[in-house]
């Protein structure tokens, strides 16, 4: 059975695998490489799942939601019409889409992936992708770190050897990696980033300075008219290295009402979130003792980096131009699968040794000298290389104390209430005087980011031991079989018919934003398209879709939406 590999995005998903002695991209029922991460319930309460959920945001709103990533590892649930839904549920609902992609392929059964995840996510994070996998009805094999990713992709282990800076910003998260790569070993030496720093950020800049502009706030607008400005400027992003001024017609209170965007707007409205980019890659060479100059090459991935002003920053920062020779959206997805074929031992991949490094420190909590608690001790810092097993070692503060509290946190801060607690362990130890007896803390933390816990009594020689498994929103073993259940109860929307579904759609979408006589011409267009259809001719069906995919492709050119 293949195992294919999984590119889990904020905005967007990607699915390949390994066959036949090459890198295959799964397509989707829309012949399409990219799965819009975006999730809805229709009318008959099917699951939908990718482009048709997305054209769905602006006409069912309260039944189709997106960005649900950056909610990984919380407690967050969103709610589709009458169905709640966790994170780590609907990313399950991506992945059963993926799946099923890749079972059309190859028509065999998948049972088992490699998922991708940004580098700086957390263990809670971590831990709510991986959950999201066996809730699709996989088995995680392994979670690759983005970058890392790109790198198997870009073939840098086929190369002598090197240096290389990876820069990897998609609709959500912004990741920084360094890795090396020098006889049959690619060994990441840092890394870093920003999980609130994507493409979704430039777009969501440019609402809030047009509302600002002129003088509207949020509130006053419907949902449909928010997500309509929403797509506009979504849209002008894209292009707006090719304008100088551009005038958009935006609607509010069912009015329309003229606005200029030019280059230099746009400039000064992401000037800060550029820089925001600088600090997690001056943090990550700090953590890898390396100046600009030792980096043999920049490479870019993810599709923020598109932004020729992104491009720029980045070719002053290192006086050079970094390379973006690959798909920056497919990249990532590209190199999973690449690692998915590692994992199955195919003949034609050359194997390589793959280093990581713990993206956060962890430690533990203790008091400091003047006894007051809540003081965090590291115990694996940042940026070590895993696997790696460290020990410290802590002590009683009282006398006859019979229990110790080992309190386990992730973060960089030097005060645990500003670090991610990720659990905790209760131990009992000998009465003694204060500091008599130390107690022996070890972390453990492999590849797939398992962090394991042993506490070892000295004076006793009991041993302790605790894995990770608490993390926000984790389920316990019956609470994990009573939502697969619930998921498995789900119907998703048929996959053969979802061109005209997406059609259809986006035809709805569209009807919403224009007003007059643009709205009639769409209303004649679906009902005659939705007569061809009723009369189950395949051939009377797909003329119809080119002539009604190029009559809305037509009015979108036109509303730049």
């Amino acid at each position: 059975m293949a195992i294919i590999g999984i590119d889990l995005g904020t905005t967007n998903s990607a699915c390949c695998v390994w066959q036949d002695d090459e890198l295959i991209k799964v397509p989707n029922a829309l012949d399409s490489y990219l799965t819009p991460s975006v999730v809805g319930i229709d009318e008959d309460q099917n699951v939908i799942v990718g482009q048709i959920a997305k054209e769905r945001l602006l006409t069912h709103s309260e039944k189709t939601v997106a960005v649900f990533k950056r909610l990984m590892g919380s407690e967050h649930v969103v709610k589709l019409g009458s169905k709640s839904f966790s994170a780590p549920e609907l990313s399950a609902l991506v992945i059963k889409s993926l799946i099923k992609d890749a079972e059309t392929l190859l028509e065999e059964t998948v049972t088992e992936a490699v998922i991708s995840v940004p580098a700086y996510f957390n263990e809670n994070q971590r831990a709510a992708t991986k959950l999201a996998g066996e809730l699709a009805g996989i088995k995680v094999r392994r979670l690759i770190n983005e970058p890392t990713a790109a790198a198997m992709a870009y073939g840098l282990n086929k190369r002598d050897e090197g240096t290389f800076l990876i820069l990897d910003m998609g609709g959500g998260t912004f990741d920084v990696s360094i890795l090396e790569y020098f006889s049959g070993v690619m060994e990441v030496h840092a890394c870093s980033g920003d999980n609130f720093l994507g493409g979704e950020d430039f777009v969501q800049v440019m609402i809030d300075d047009v509302l600002n502009q002129l003088n509207v706030t949020k509130s006053e607008l419907t949902k449909q008219e928010h997500h309509l400005i929403y797509l506009q400027m979504e849209s002008l992003k894209k292009r707006i290295d090719q304008i100088e001024e551009e005038t958009l017609q935006l609607q509010i209170n069912n009015k329309y009402v003229d606005f200029k965007a030019s280059n230099q707007w746009f400039m000064s409205l992401i000037n800060p979130l550029l820089l925001r980019v600088k600090k997690p890659i001056q943090s990550a060479l700090q953590d890898a003792d390396m100046s600009p100059s030792e980096i043999d090459e920049v490479i870019l991935v993810g599709g923020a980096t598109r932004l020729r002003q992104f491009r720029v920053a980045i070719a002053k920062l290192f006086g050079r131009l970094p390379s973006c020779d690959l798909d920056p959206d497919t990249v990532v997805g590209i190199g999973a699968g690449i690692q998915a074929g590692l994992l199955a031992e195919n003949q034609a991949l050359q194997d390589v040794v793959l280093t990581d490094v713990c993206p956060y420190t962890l430690g533990t909590e203790v008091l400091d000298q003047n006894y007051n608690p809540g003081v965090f001790l590291p115990v694996i810092e940042r940026n070590t290389v895993v696997p790696v097993s460290i020990e410290k070692k802590v002590y009683t503060v009282n006398d006859n104390q019979k229990q110790i509290l080992v309190k386990i946190f992730q973060g960089e801060n030097r005060l645990v209430e500003k670090n991610v607690c990720l659990g905790f362990l209760n131990v009992p130890v000998p009465k003694a005087k204060a500091g008599e007896h130390p107690i022996t803390v070890r972390y453990s933390y492999d590849m797939s980011g398992l962090l394991v816990v042993d506490i070892t009594i000295e004076a006793t020689g009991a041993k302790f031991n605790k894995i990770i498994e608490n993390a926000p929103g984790a389920l316990s073993e019956k609470e994990k079989q009573k939502v697969l259940s619930k998921l498995d109860k789900i119907k998703f929307h048929p996959r053969d018919n979802q061109k005209n579904k997406q059609l259809i759609a986006k035809a709805d979408r569209l009807y919403e934003s224009y007003l007059g006589e643009a709205r009639e011409l769409i209303a004649i267009s679906v009902t005659n398209f939705e007569r061809v259809l009723e009369e189950q001719n395949e051939i009377a069906i797909k003329k119809a879709q080119v002539k009604f995919s190029n009559f809305l492709e037509a009015l979108e050119i036109e509303g730049r939406f």
